[in-house]
């Protein structure tokens, strides 16, 4: 159960109103939620419970418009998206809130839901009390899709790509697993100051600071904080990055005086590791399709002090002949359908695979297009933040059956169920 402190109704009218905007204008909650928290200046107990309700409903989305509609005298088209809202946030907080008292959840639901829906909104929220704050799942052996979609709040078409992919037991705990919000993560800037150096200020901080089990250079705050506020990311001594992408730069193996390109690098995480695995000596090309995504990279590298970052705009898949077999090693993280990050962002929950069919084709004639850079003995990375075969090991097997002379050295698929990282895949391919 999830633990905020109970708070006036300005966090809950806030909340509805980004869950409002985000489904009506299709914004993305992150950004709209921290909008909202900046207009509202709210104080501190009231952001984390609207920052709780926003992702929290957002998450279980699903679950709870199968309670809201077998609960409802309404048939589900009569329900308005603002009540339908309304009835979200209080369910949520009655199921899984247990700090916040069921009057406040119901009396505060009622009264945003307006005097029309009022009556309906606290008979719907009473009788989920009545029923003991759960109701039973689908049927999972007569409809197996459903029951996973209802449960864990996922579309039905995901669960049934998943299911292809890894049977039913396994489909399940990667679901269940996208229910958990790790701490932060972050990737120590070896440069300015040592991992153990890092821990000793953070922990002077009252900050509990674990080095990660993996990665060479990470830290794992097991109960999160805000980057921007922690010791040290003003002098540029860490940024954020999950492990799992901290283990793709290690497999790079970039080193001092070598050419790198990363072929889709924004918004720039995996090139300031590379940059810091070089000790900043060398070249390193930062190659993204989007113009406006690039001084991200810039101002980020500034932060850190990194100075051998080369921004540009391109499209991977274009040729460049002056660029054939010049690079030591390159960085292919190529655009995919992202499902290995839904516990951190929920909107993937609800997304047709179907929208990602042309994915596997792109990421393929940009791995092809960037193979083509590597210098004889040179080392090339494969990755992607998704849990799909296709966009995986897939595509490098339609790689590697069309090029002769590379072979694949090694692969790390990692699994938020078993690895409790990101879910994520490396590929590393050499060429002779």
């Amino acid at each position: 159960m999830e633990n905020p402190k109970a708070a006036p109704a300005g966090a809950r009218e806030l909340a509805g109103a980004v869950l409002l905007r985000c489904e009506r204008a299709g914004q993305y909650s992150n950004l709209a939620l921290d909008a909202a928290l900046r207009r509202a200046g709210l104080p501190e107990h009231d952001r984390a419970l609207a920052t709780a309700l926003v992702y929290g409903v957002l998450e279980r989305r699903l679950t709870l418009d199968d309670w809201i509609d077998r609960l409802s005298s309404r048939p589900p088209e009569r329900i308005s998206l603002p009540v339908r809202t309304q009835l979200r946030l209080g369910l949520y907080q009655l199921a899984y809130l247990d700090r916040v008292p069921d009057h406040a959840a119901v009396s505060e639901a009622v009264r945003l839901a307006g005097r029309q829906a009022g009556g309906f909104v606290n008979a719907l929220l009473r009788e989920f009390i009545r029923r003991g704050r759960r109701l039973p799942p689908p049927d999972r052996a007569a409809d197996p899709v459903r029951f996973l979609s209802v449960t864990y709040s996922v579309c039905p078409p995901l669960c049934r790509r998943l299911l292809e992919a890894f049977g039913e037991a396994r489909t399940e705990a990667l679901l269940a697993a996208s229910f958990s919000h790790p701490g932060l993560t972050l990737r120590v800037n070896t440069l300015r100051a040592s991992r153990e150096e890092l821990a000793a200020r953070l922990e002077a901080a009252g900050l509990r600071a674990l080095p990660t089990p993996r990665s060479r250079s990470g830290l794992y705050l097991p109960g999160g904080a805000s980057p921007a506020a922690l010791p040290g990311f003003a002098q540029g001594l860490f940024f954020v990055q999950d492990e799992a992408s901290q283990l793709c730069v290690e497999a790079l193996d970039a080193r001092p005086g070598m050419r790198v390109l990363d072929s889709c690098a924004c918004p720039g995480s995996k090139s300031f590791g590379a940059a810091i695995d070089m000790r900043d000596d060398g070249e390193l090309v930062c190659c993204d399709l989007h113009a406006s995504k690039l001084p991200l990279l810039v101002s980020g590298a500034a932060r850190l002090g990194l100075h051998i970052l080369r921004p540009m705009r391109r499209d991977a898949r274009e040729p460049c002949p002056e660029w054939t077999g010049r690079f030591d090693r390159v960085l292919c993280d190529v655009p995919c359908s992202g499902y290995g990050v839904m516990a951190k962002k929920p909107e993937l929950r609800y997304k047709d695979p179907a929208a990602s069919a042309a994915l596997p084709d792109i990421q393929l004639a940009i791995l092809r297009r960037s193979a083509e850079f590597l210098s004889p003995g040179g080392r090339l990375v494969y990755s992607t933040c998704t849990v799909l075969p296709d966009e995986n090991r897939g595509n490098i097997d339609r790689f590697l059956a069309a090029a002769p002379g590379w072979r694949l050295a090694g692969e790390i698929p990692l699994y938020p169920d078993t690895d409790r990282t990101d879910g994520f895949y490396i590929a590393v391919l050499e060429r002779a």
